[in-house]
C-alpha cells in the first residue's frame, strides 16, 4: 500500500472523547502497520491548558488502557504528538496555530500539507474554517489542505445549506471531506466490487429480479449517556439521514465510469436525486416513528427512553425509524426499500438484505424458499446467499440452505477499522467515501418532510425496549405479504448475532 505524503494533522477538540477513543487509536494503529506517512505531526488543539509532554502522557495511559500495545511502537509514535492550547472561537489565537504548523515544516518536513479536523461540537464548524481562512491556512500555495467536518452537517435542510456556504467561503469542496464512518467500513465499500465485479450479480439487480430490499440499522444499547445530544436529534437526524441513505444509494447506484471519487460520488449522487418526493400520504402510510418505554425483556429491566439522563420527562423524540420508499429511475422504478433504525432492539446488527423475486411458476409449491442476498455491515462482516435445495429422502421437498463468507475468516488479514480508512483516505487526498455537498443537501431536501411531520405527537408510536420496534412497522411490510429480516435466532445474546 502506497503511503501518503508527509502532513500535518490538526485535532480541534483534542480533550475531548472522540479524540481519545477513536482518532488516535486509529493514528496509533495505521503507525504500528506501517500505513503513515515517513514523518508527521499530530497538534492536539483545545481550550484545556495542556504541555506536549502532560498530552503525551494522557494519550498514553488512553492507550494502553484500551489497547494493545507494543512499548516501543508507542513511546516513537508518541514523539510525533503536539499540543496547542488555543480559544478556537478567538481569530486571533491562530497565528500561534500558524507558528506551530511552520515549525513542522522543519522538524518533520510536512511540507505544509495539512489535515485539520473537526472533533468538536456542531457550533464551531462554521467557526474554526474562518479562522484559519483569516490566517491563510486554508492556502494550498504550500502544500495541500484538508478539511475533516464530523457529522452532524447540519441540523435541517435550511441549516445545512447554510453551514455549506459558510465553509465553501473559506475552503473549496476538493479540500472538504465530510466523514461518515459507516462509509470506512469494508464490507460497505464491498458493495461496489460485489456488484460490479461480478458479472453474475449485475444483471439480477433490477426491479425484473428484486421483490424488495431491506436496510437494518439495530441497536441494542439506549442511549446511555448522549441523552442531552440525542433528545435534540433523534433517530431521523441521528442515523436515517446520513449512515443509512448513503448506504442505500450504494446499494442502489449505475456502475461509475471509473473508480475515483468523482466517478462514484457521481453515481451516487444521482441515486439521492431520485428518491421519490414524500407526499403526505407517503408520511401517514409508509413512515413510523417510535420511542422505547421501560420494560423487561430476557431476564433484564431496562429503563423508557424517557428515564435516561438528560432526556426530558415529556420528550417526544422518536427513537426508532421505519420506512417504506422508492427510487424513481428506471432500474428501481416500483421496487420498495424498507428501511429501519432503532435503539433499545433486540440486537446489534447492521445489514442488507436483497430479495430476490419467486420463480414465476411454484412448481415445487407455494412454500419454496426464497432467495435472499445478505451483507452484513457490523459486527460479523460478511456476506450469505440462500437458496432451496431438495431435503434428502424421497420426493421434491426443498428447504432454505446458505452459503456464507467472513471477513474474520479471511487469513493474513489486517482490516483496518473506519476511521483508520477514512483517515488515511483523507492523507492521500482519496474522497471516494466521503459525502459530497449535492449529495448531503439531496438528503436533506429528502428528509426535511420527515423533520416537520414528526413535530405532531400524535405520529410516534411507543415500543417495549428489547422488542423490535412498534407493530405498526410491520404493517409496513404486511399489507404486501412481506416481512422483516429479524437477524439473531438467539435473541438471549444483544451484542452479537451470527450470519
Amino acid at each position: 500500500m502506497v503511503q501518503p505524503e508527509n502532513n500535518s494533522i490538526v485535532i480541534f477538540g483534542a480533550s475531548g472523547d472522540l479524540t481519545h477513543r477513536k482518532l488516535i487509536p486509529a493514528f496509533y494503529h495505521l503507525y504500528a502497520n506501517g500505513l503513515l506517512p515517513e514523518d508527521f505531526a499530530i497538534l492536539g488543539v483545545s481550550r484545556t491548558s495542556y504541555s506536549d509532554e502532560e498530552f503525551r502522557d494522557k494519550l498514553k495511559q488512553s492507550l494502553t488502557e484500551n489497547e494493545k500495545i507494543d512499548e516501543e511502537t508507542l513511546i516513537n509514535f508518541c514523539q510525533h504528538l503536539y499540543y496547542q492550547a488555543l480559544n478556537t472561537s478567538d481569530k486571533d489565537e491562530y497565528a500561534v496555530l500558524k507558528e506551530r504548523l511552520d515549525t513542522f515544516k522543519e522538524m518533520h518536513n510536512t511540507q505544509g500539507n495539512t489535515v485539520f479536523y473537526l472533533a468538536t461540537p456542531p457550533s464551531l464548524y462554521g467557526v474554526i474554517p474562518e479562522c484559519l481562512a483569516a490566517h491563510g491556512l486554508n492556502d494550498e500555495t504550500e502544500g495541500w489542505k484538508n478539511l475533516i467536518v464530523e457529522k452532524p452537517f447540519g441540523y435541517d435542510l435550511e441549516s445545512a445549506i447554510s453551514l455549506d456556504k459558510q465553509i465553501h467561503a473559506c475552503f473549496q469542496e476538493h479540500q472538504i471531506y465530510r466523514i461518515d464512518h459507516y462509509l470506512g467500513k469494508e464490507t460497505v465499500q464491498n458493495l461496489l466490487v460485489f456488484r460490479f465485479a461480478n458479472g453474475m450479480f449485475e444483471p439480477l439487480w433490477n426491479r425484473n429480479f428484486i421483490d424488495y430490499v431491506e436496510i437494518t440499522a439495530s441497536e441494542s444499547l439506549g442511549v446511555e449517556d448522549r441523552g442531552g445530544y440525542y433528545d435534540g436529534a433523534g433517530a431521523v437526524r441521528d442515523m436515517f439521514q446520513n449512515h443509512l441513505l448513503q448506504v442505500l444509494a450504494m446499494v442502489g447506484m449505475e456502475s461509475p465510469a471509473a473508480i475515483n471519487a468523482d466517478s462514484i460520488r457521481d453515481e451516487v449522487v444521482k441515486v439521492m436525486q431520485s428518491f421519490k418526493p414524500l407526499s403526505d400520504d407517503d408520511l401517514k402510510n409508509n413512515l413510523v416513528l417510535g420511542q422505547y418505554t421501560e420494560s423487561d425483556a430476557r431476564g433484564k429491566h431496562f429503563l423508557g427512553y424517557r428515564q435516561e439522563p438528560g432526556v426530558a420527562e415529556d420528550s417526544r423524540t422518536e427513537t426508532y425509524v421505519g420506512m417504506k420508499m422508492f427510487i424513481q429511475n428506471w432500474r428501481w422504478n416500483g421496487v420498495p426499500f424498507y428501511v429501519r433504525t432503532g435503539k433499545r432492539l433486540p440486537t446489534r446488527v447492521t445489514e442488507v438484505v436483497i430479495h430476490f423475486k419467486k420463480t414465476p411458476h411454484p412448481v415445487f409449491g407455494e412454500n419454496a424458499p426464497e432467495n435472499k442476498l445478505i451483507i452484513r455491515i457490523q459486527p460479523d462482516e460478511g456476506i450469505l446467499m440462500s437458496f432451496g435445495l431438495k431435503k434428502p429422502g424421497a420426493g421434491f421437498e426443498s428447504q432454505e440452505v446458505s452459503m456464507d463468507f467472513h471477513y474474520d475468516k479471511l487469513e493474513e488479514t489486517n482490516m483496518l477499522t473506519a476511521y483508520e480508512r477514512l483517515l488515511l483516505d483523507c492523507m492521500k487526498q482519496d474522497a471516494t467515501l466521503f459525502a459530497r455537498t449535492d449529495a448531503v443537501r439531496a438528503c436533506w431536501k429528502f428528509v426535511q418532510p420527515i423533520l416537520e411531520y414528526k413535530e405532531n405527537p400524535e405520529h410516534l408510536f411507543g415500543y417495549a425496549a428489547g422488542t423490535w420496534g412498534p407493530k405498526q412497522a410491520d404493517d409496513l411490510l404486511a399489507s404486501s405479504n412481506r416481512e422483516w429480516r429479524f437477524p439473531c435466532k438467539n435473541l438471549a445474546n444483544t451484542d452479537y448475532c451470527e450470519l
